[in-house]
C-alpha cells in the first residue's frame, strides 16, 4: 500500500491527479501542469515535498562526524541556520543521496534527504554515526511544505507567528529561523525565490489552508521537475545515483578539498574522487535542443569530434518553449552536437546551465 502524506485528504480534494513516487501517493498535477509551471515563475505555488525527512543529528561531535560523512564541507557553516548543499557518497564515489545539511547548534544539526532514498541514507548514517556517538533521529513528526515564486516569501510570512516574521524577513538564501517546531529555510528546488518549512503535520496542513485562501496555487510534482530542470538542478536517480560521483554529475562545486596547506579532510570517497579527477572524468552539460522534437534521458548524443554521451534528464522547457537536457558526455567531448530522437540525429546546443532562474532565460 502506497504511503500518503498529510495532505493526502487534500489532494484528493482537490482533484490532483496521483501518481506512485517513491512508494508514495503523490500528485503529479491538478488541472494543468503548465499552468503550475507558469504560476511559480511568475507569482507562487506550492508543493507537498513531506515525503522527504528531516534528520535530526545530536551529539557533541556531530560536527567531526558530518566533516567526514559528507563531500561538502560543515566547517563552512558558522553562524546558525546557515545551510549548504552536499553529496553523501560511498567509499568509490558513487552518490548515496544528495542532499541539504543546516547547521543548528554545535550538538544538533539537520539534513533533508529524498523520499526514494530515506531508508538507504538512514541506514548508511547510522552505522558512520555510531564510531563518533551521534544520534540519528528521523523526523516522522514533520512533513515539508516548499512555496515557491517571486511572492512566495510575502505570502508565507503573511501566515507566519509575529515572532518569526523579523527573522524569516530577514534570511538570506540557504539559510534558516526556527521557533518551537516552526523551521523556515529559504530553500528550494525551483529556480526561484522562496521558503521549504518544516513543521508539525496538523500545522503543515493548517498552512497548506491558509496559503489556499490567500491565492497560492497547489503544484504538482510533474511541474517540480520542469522548474529543477530549467533551474539546471540534479534529479536523485537519473543524474547521479550510486554508479556515478559528482565529477561527472555537474556537481564538483559541491566538494570541500580544502587549502592545499591545510591536512586534506578525509571524507568519505575522497581517494576515489581524487583518482577521478586525476583521470579526467566525463563532462556534464546542459543542452538547447535546435530542431523539432523533445529530449528525454537516455538519448544518445555525438559531437562533431567524435565524443559521445547520453541525456541524463530532458523535457519541455515552458519557460523557453524548448526542449532542453542534461547530459554526460566524453571529456574533451567538442564541436557541432546532435541528439537522437525517434532514429533522427537532430542539432542541439551545448550550453551551461542554468537555463532559467528568478524567471529569466539565461542561455
Amino acid at each position: 500500500m502506497l504511503k500518503q502524506t498529510a495532505l493526502h485528504s487534500e489532494h484528493v480534494r482537490l482533484g490532483a491527479k496521483l501518481v506512485d513516487f517513491a512508494g508514495w501517493d503523490m500528485p503529479i498535477q491538478y488541472q494543468s501542469q503548465l499552468e503550475e509551471h507558469h504560476v511559480v515563475r511568475q507569482s507562487a505555488g506550492m508543493f507537498d515535498v513531506a515525503h522527504m525527512t528531516a534528520v535530526d543529528l545530536h551529539g557533541p561531535r556531530t560536527r567531526e562526524f558530518l566533516r567526514h560523512l559528507l563531500a561538502n564541507d560543515v566547517a563552512k557553516l558558522q553562524q546558525p541556520g546557515k545551510a549548504l548543499y552536499s553529496c553523501m557518497l560511498r567509499e568509490d564515489a558513487g552518490v548515496i543521496d544528495d542532499l541539504i545539511c543546516y547547521f543548528m547548534t554545535e550538538d544538533w544539526f539537520r539534513l533533508v534527504v529524498n523520499a526514494g532514498t530515506t531508508e538507504k541514507d538512514l541506514a548508511w548514517i547510522g552505522a558512520q554515526a555510531a564510531a563518533y556517538g551521534v544520534g540519528v533521529k528521523p523526523r516522522r513528526d514533520l512533513g515539508i511544505l516548499a512555496v515557491q515564486g517571486p511572492q512566495a516569501r510575502e505570502q508565507v510570512i503573511a501566515q507566519l507567528p509575529e515572532a518569526m516574521c523579523d527573522a524569516v524577513t530577514a534570511l538570506k538564501p540557504f539559510s534558516a529561523a526556527y521557533l518551537d517546531e516552526l523551521f523556515v529555510g529559504r530553500t528550494g528546488y525551483t529556480g526561484e525565490d522562496g521558503f521549504e518549512l518544516i513543521l508539525p503535520h496538523d500545522q503543515l496542513v493548517e498552512l497548506w489552508g491558509q496559503l489556499l485562501g490567500a491565492g497560492v496555487a497547489p503544484c504538482g510534482l510533474g511541474a517540480r521537475d520542469t522548474l529543477r530542470l530549467e533551474a539546471g538542478m540534479n534529479l536523485y536517480g537519473q543524474d547521479m545515483d550510486e554508479t556515478t560521483h559528482p565529477l561527472e554529475s555537474g556537481l564538483g562545486w559541491t566538494i570541500a578539498w580544502g587549502d592545499a596547506a591545510e591536512s586534506p579532510r578525509a571524507f568519505v570517497g575522497r581517494a576515489a574522487l581524487e583518482a577521478a579527477r586525476s583521470a579526467g572524468p566525463r563532462g556534464f552539460v546542459g543542452l538547447v535542443l535546435e530542431g523539432r522534437g523533445i529530449m528525454r534521458a537516455h538519448m544518445k548524443v555525438r559531437f562533431a569530434n567524435g565524443a559521445a554521451g547520453e541525456t541524463t534528464s530532458g523535457g519541455f522547457a515552458p519557460t523557453m518553449k524548448q526542449s532542453i537536457a542534461l547530459a554526460r558526455v566524453d571529456a574533451g567531448a567538442d564541436g557541432a552536437c546532435e541528439v537522437e530522437i525517434r532514429g533522427q540525429w537532430v542539432a542541439a546546443r551545448v550550453v551551461k546551465p542554468p537555463f532559467v532562474r528568478n524567471g529569466k532565460v539565461l542561455v
